[in-house]
């Protein structure tokens, strides 16, 4: 009776534990998948579908979960590797690869290992890149070998399900030697700037006094020409102005002698000048020429000609 009753507990333990194990069995065929993941599914060893964001109920036993994947967008560090230049010069790359999964299953059997194949893709396409330029062109170049990354990892999108958004270069190292060489050429850039732009001032300041110089002698011509013009319009307005003064005196002289007695008062008025004149004849500080006859009056009347002036004004008038 003691070995039935060891046969009946140890029989009622295992079908305790086999019933333990199919609760646990249908409690994980129930699959709670969170937001921006996807899961795959096998069901029997083969692929039989992704299960999104949500509730989901498996068949236990049948249906099995092999692959988590996350949807969102991944940061991958490229470990830092060793390239040569163009010009055989070792450097020291490292990057960052944005990516996200954009075909589950595809990521999930397209490759073995999508996140290690995107890193060593991206380390032979900069390596490739590096190789054909020059030192100086790596430190300026980064974008364009950032984009030919890119357009090689581009290419493995739809095999391996993933989406490559972007690689960023992070560091590109030097050996000592070559940047102490460069911070030479660096410094000799500089000197060679500072020699330029220095010897560009001092030209520019004697450009500008040489300017300046010719501005004010420019400015020192024009005015002497405007003096000079000024006072040749100035003249040629006092000339003007005598001129009309003197055919107004003529003209007025003429209009008086074409008057009654006109002549006669002429003639006294040229008499008292002419007694006036011959009273100041006598200081010493004169020099004078005379006249062979300075006594005759009448003759030096006649020698003004006054009628001959009168008729050549009336002529005038008329």
């Amino acid at each position: 009776m003691e070995v039935i009753e060891i046969m009946e507990l140890v029989s009622q333990a295992l079908v305790g534990l086999f019933a333990l194990y199919l609760i646990f069995k249908v409690i994980k065929s129930l699959r709670l998948v969170p937001n921006q993941y996807a899961y795959i599914v096998e069901r029997l060893g083969n692929y039989h579908k992704t299960l999104g964001p949500g509730f989901h109920a498996l068949v236990p036993f049948v249906d099995k979960v092999v692959y988590k994947q996350d949807l969102r967008e991944e940061t991958i560090e490229v470990e830092p590797q060793e390239c040569f230049t163009k010009d055989n010069v070792k450097v020291e790359v490292d990057g960052v690869i944005y990516l996200s999964v954009m075909d589950p299953v595809n990521a999930s059997y397209g490759v073995t290992n999508y996140r290690y194949a995107a890193i060593q893709l991206a380390q032979t396409t900069t390596r490739s890149v590096i190789g054909l330029m020059d030192l100086d062109q790596t430190f300026e170049e980064r974008a364009f070998m950032s984009k030919e990354v890119v357009k090689v990892l581009s290419e493995m999108e739809i095999p391996w399900g993933i989406k490559v958004h972007r690689y960023e270069i992070k560091n590109i190292l030097t050996p000592r030697t070559v940047q102490n060489a460069m911070e030479r050429q660096m410094t000799a850039e500089r000197d060679r700037r500072a020699v330029i732009a220095k010897s560009e001032g001092v030209k520019g300041s004697k450009v500008n006094d040489a300017e300046g110089i010719k501005a004010e002698i420019v400015n020192i011509s024009e005015a002497e020409m405007q003096r000079q013009i000024n006072e040749a319009e100035g003249q040629a307005k006092e000339i003007e102005a005598i001129a009309e003064a003197t055919a107004i005196s003529i003209e007025k002289i003429a209009e008086a002698l074409s008057q009654p007695m006109g002549t006669e008062a002429m003639k006294l008025r040229l008499s008292e000048k002419y007694l006036n004149t011959l009273e100041g004849l006598g200081r010493n500080q004169n020099d004078i020429i005379l006249p062979k006859d300075i006594s005759s009056y009448d003759a030096v009347m006649e020698g003004l000609s006054l009628d001959e002036f009168k008729l050549t004004a009336k002529k005038k008038t008329t």
